[in-house]
């Protein structure tokens, strides 16, 4: 920022203006706005994009059961129909008419596109399939066990017991495990005894 001001002032600083040569000519500083265009760039803008307010209501046989045709319509011609209601929003809006008004808020606002009503029947729909998921999970986690191999040795009751006893005699945790004063939770038994074979 500093090397560009310092680059505009040195030019300047090398000719000494007197009160009748100066001239003060207008140059965008730094914080000028970025989407400012000149003059002549702007006379070449589309005419799409430069349309004035519409002065005429839209016809109401066009606006006539639009909730019913909107879907219907082509794509270009929704886009068209709604670039008409937008150009008629410019105006006062009590010169539009009722239908323009109930036409634009129903295109905005309506239960159309992504605001579309669900099909009927389609939560039960996605109940029964995710029903059927779940079904397949449980038996994919049931046949997995059948096939698995049996669980280890450390996972049996008395295994878990003896663990116990070790923390007792090394007094493992004393302060809140199974060496605590007064502890009188399972410690670390959590499996059934193990099976004799």
């Amino acid at each position: 920022m500093f090397l560009r001001s310092v680059s505009r002032a040195a030019p300047r600083s090398s000719v000494v203006p007197t009160t009748a040569t100066r001239s003060f000519r207008a140059v965008p500083g730094p914080l000028s706005c970025l989407n400012a265009r000149p003059q002549a760039e702007k006379k070449a803008v589309a005419p799409q994009q430069t349309r004035a307010a519409s002065e005429h209501a839209i016809a109401n046989p066009t606006l006539a059961g639009i909730e019913k045709r909107w879907e219907a319509l082509p794509p270009q011609e929704q886009a068209d129909l709604w670039m008409q209601l937008r150009d008629r929003m410019k105006v006062d809006w009590h010169q539009m008419t009722l239908q323009e008004k109930k036409a634009a808020y129903w295109i905005a606002f309506g239960p159309h596109g992504p605001r579309a009503q669900a099909p009927k029947g389609e939560g039960l729909r996605i109940f029964i399939k995710v029903a059927q998921l779940t079904t397949v999970s449980v038996a994919i986690f049931y046949l997995i066990h059948l096939f698995a191999k049996p669980q280890p040795k450390t996972m049996s009751k008395e295994w878990q017991e003896a663990s116990n006893e070790y923390a007792l005699r090394e007094k493992i945790n004393p302060i809140y495990g199974v060496s605590a004063h007064g502890y009188e939770g399972p410690g670390f038994v959590q499996s059934p005894p193990a099976e004799k074979s």
